[in-house]
């Protein structure tokens, strides 16, 4: 041995110092691997194996030196391990004759012990038994109740019963035909509760849809009352700021608070819906009642939303717009109040379906109406309904959409039928001055159109400027402007009078003006009528401003408005338009009249061969006939329009008789028959100068007297009775005293001059000198004349 041991630590520092630290790893009990790693890495496993045997070797040697040195020890234990086995089977021997006394003693005391437990046991399972006993009692105690609940039909405490079942009673019954049989017995009592509240809900499904209309007609009612309240509050208000407007005094302003209570609030029973729901909800079923309550509530809309065919819509218009208030009335009940039973999205699907079809059944209806007050019919009751239903947060814009997609075709319907009123009234009007015999007469025709000329009330019987159709046209066109705000009134419009201000300029300027042009144009009005029409042209023009504020009035924005500048309606200038083309229809009526009464060309002698001693005959005629036209003028035209009528009449006349010196019929003419026109002339110039101070035209500051107006038929005549007529060549004397003269007309007039009378030897007859210088200047006038052309 002793030279093994001298060979190992050659063996072992074969690969310097890795032995020692191997070993005290092992010993140290720490962990190999970096060890192994290492030794592969360096490619010498081979030298860890040797080292790893040598370490294995050299415990072995360790352990036998060990044992050397203990070996005494060891022997001494085991004798004193033999001497415990000795004692150890002495004392068995003793514990097993103790052990069968003990049994021999205890035997009788265990039989005692077996009857004990025996008794226990039984009186365990007598207790459990009485336990289990008032346990069924307690359950079947709950199937009475649940019995009884049922013949009462009180579902709530039989649902939550049969819960408590359920939850506290079912597992822990230990009879099992008990148990089988209340789990046979429950899923039928759930079922027939479920019929049963289905039941009642389906009866309350039928009398809802049969309460819907009377529910949506008295919620409109209230809308109705609502707004003609507001109307009446905005009636005061504008007679309140008319009043303030005029200087009327202090104006009182007064809150009735009997007017200012909320409408009453609708009620319906929505009990049965709430029971079956929370009877469906215990049921833990409460998603099929859901959805069973949305399709059943889904047909009844679309049932709803089917119109009747043999009964016109527009009589049934209102009973359907009822029926769909009141469907929708309830169902915003419903999802305030019934918890998740509905969804504001389901509502909001069950909401566009309705607005979708109410929207395009509008659309068709609207397209086949006629007659304007049918849309305004149906129209007010639909803007009822969105009113109402917008209460309700329901969206209504697309209604109010399709109104104004047809607010032109209803103007276009109206604008027809009042064309044919307003046509009517000025065919039948007979164009005299109305005569007004009563002050409430004086109210309705005047007073209602603003159309007085004097604040002062007229004592009666009251001749008006205008003629009866003239408050017949302003009724129309209240009564147009009141359509026209009842359409597009309670719609989507930001500015309401904008609107009617546009369709009330289309009215006056398509129908009324169109119409006064029609009768104008027709051929068959006479003076009388022609000069009533243009009176009554100039008091509709200015009732123009009375229109304007009665829309402003209706539409509810203040009057200041209407009367700011560039705010009036473009058909005033329309209608003076019309007004002066019924003055050029009075003109030329009145001038062809003074044409039939002058004749000039067959009523002169141009040739006549004594000197005339006074005026022809037809200037009497027409001087009683201007004397007539001016007097009646004067009645119903103003200053300015009477002064147009008279002037244009003399200047016609002024013209007539230039006209007739220039007529190709008049060959020659003499001066005898140009001191008859003179005489004619005066005759004509005195009644002008007296018609213009007795009408007052000299107090109007007018530049023109109705004198002038013959100034160029005054000129010409003193032309030709001039001595010096050759003086007409001076540019001086020329403008002063024949500025109205055309040199070409005097020329072709002064050629037929021949001054000397037509008879028999004629041009023998002697001359003074004055007649013979009269002719030589005449001549020169006549050849400076040709030489100027």
């Amino acid at each position: 041995m002793d030279d093994k041991q001298k060979k190992r630590p050659a063996v072992v520092n074969g690969d310097g110092g890795i032995d020692g630290v191997l070993a005290t790893a092992i010993r140290n009990g720490e962990d190999l691997c970096p060890i192994v790693r290492h030794a592969f890495e360096v490619g010498k496993p081979e030298v860890l194996v040797n080292q790893l045997r040598s370490i294995v070797k050299k415990k072995e040697v360790e352990i036998e030196e060990l044992c050397k040195v203990h070996y005494e020890e060891f022997i001494l234990a085991v004798d004193e391990l033999r001497g415990v086995l000795l004692d150890a089977d002495e004392l068995k021997n003793a514990l097993s004759g103790e052990n069968s006394q003990l049994q021999d003693v205890a035997s009788s005391l265990l039989s005692k012990l077996e009857e004990l437990l025996a008794m226990y046991s039984i009186n365990k399972n007598v207790a459990e038994a009485i336990q289990m006993l008032k346990f069924c009692g307690q359950v079947l105690n709950l199937c009475s109740k649940c019995n009884t609940y049922i013949a009462e039909g009180n579902f709530h405490p039989l649902v939550k019963t049969l819960r408590v079942i359920e939850r506290d009673y079912m597992q822990k019954i230990s009879i099992r035909v008990l148990q089988r049989a209340i789990e046979k017995r429950i899923p039928a009592i759930r079922s027939y509760i479920e019929k049963k509240a289905c039941s009642d809900f389906n009866d309350w499904l039928v009398h809802i849809r049969q309460s819907a209309k009377e529910i949506g007609q008295l919620a409109i009612g209230q809308t109705a009352s609502a707004r003609q309240r507001d109307a009446e509050l905005r009636t005061q208000q504008r007679e309140a700021e008319e009043q303030g407007r005029l200087g009327a005094g202090d104006c009182a302003y007064a809150l009735n608070v009997e007017q200012m209570e909320e409408g009453s609030v609708i009620k319906f029973d929505l009990l049965p819906v709430y029971r079956a729901h929370h009877i469906y909800t215990c049921l833990g079923i409460q998603d099929r009642f859901q959805k069973y309550y949305f399709q059943n509530r889904l047909l009844q809309l679309n049932l709803d939303l089917e119109i009747s065919s043999s009964q016109p819509f527009l009589e049934s218009h209102q009973g359907f717009f009822s029926q769909i208030a009141g469907y929708f009335i309830v169902e915003d009940g419903v999802l305030r109040t019934a918890g998740r039973l509905l969804s504001h999205s389901q509502l909001e699907t069950i909401w566009d379906t309705a607005m979708a079809k109410m929207t395009s059944l509008l659309e068709e209806q609207f397209s086949g109406l006629e007659i304007a007050s049918h849309f305004l019919l149906i129209k007010d009751y639909v803007t009822l309904l969105g009113a109402t239903l917008k209460r309700y947060g329901y969206q209504v814009a697309p209604l109010l959409d399709v109104l104004d997609n047809f607010r032109d075709r209803y103007h276009e319907l109206l604008i027809n039928e009042f064309r044919k009123q307003i046509s009517d009234v000025l065919e039948n009007d007979t164009y005299e001055q109305m005569v007004i015999r009563k002050e409430y007469e004086y109210n309705m025709n005047v007073l209602s159109f603003n159309l007085q000329t004097s604040d002062i009330m007229p004592a009666f019987p009251y001749i008006a400027p205008f003629s009866s159709s003239v408050p017949h046209v302003c009724r129309i066109v209240r009564s147009f402007i009141e359509d026209s705000v009842n359409y597009l009134s309670y719609s989507s419009h930001v500015n309401l009078y904008d609107v009617v201000k546009r369709y009330l300029d289309k009215f006056l300027n398509d129908v009324l003006n169109e119409a006064l042009l029609k009768i104008i144009h027709n051929g068959t009005l006479g003076v009388s009528p022609a000069m009533q029409i243009t009176a009554n042209i100039a008091v509709l023009e200015h009732a123009c401003e009375h229109f304007l504020r009665q829309a402003a009035q209706l539409c509810g924005i203040p009057v200041r408005l209407v009367e700011r500048p560039h705010g009036g309606l473009t058909a005033r200038a329309l209608l003076r338009a019309t007004q002066n083309a019924a003055y050029i229809e009075l003109s030329n009526l009145v001038s062809s009249k003074i044409d039939e009464f002058m004749d000039l060309v067959n009523n002169i002698n141009w040739t006549a061969e004594d000197p005339p001693q006074m005026g022809n005959e037809y200037i009497n005629v027409v001087c009683i006939y201007l004397d007539t036209l001016i007097s009646t003028a004067q009645l119903i035209f103003p200053l300015d329009a009477l002064h147009n009528i008279a002037s244009g009449a003399l200047e016609h006349i002024s013209d007539s008789i230039v006209t007739a010196f220039l007529c190709e019929n008049v060959k020659r003419f003499n001066l005898n028959a140009v001191m008859c026109i003179d005489n004619d002339l005066k005759a004509l110039e005195t009644f002008a100068e007296d018609k213009f101070r007795s009408t007052g035209l000299n107090n109007a500051e007018k530049e023109c007297n109705l004198r002038d107006c013959l100034t160029e038929a005054r000129q010409l005549v003193n032309l030709l009775l001039s001595n010096q007529p050759e003086n007409f060549m001076n540019p001086v004397i020329r403008e002063k005293s024949y500025g109205a003269l055309d040199y070409k007309k005097v020329a072709s007039i002064c050629e037929k001059f021949k001054d000397s009378p037509d008879r028999l030897f004629g041009s023998l007859s002697s001359r003074n000198s004055k007649q013979s210088a009269r002719k030589k200047s005449m001549d020169a006038l006549k050849r400076r004349l040709r030489d100027f052309s």
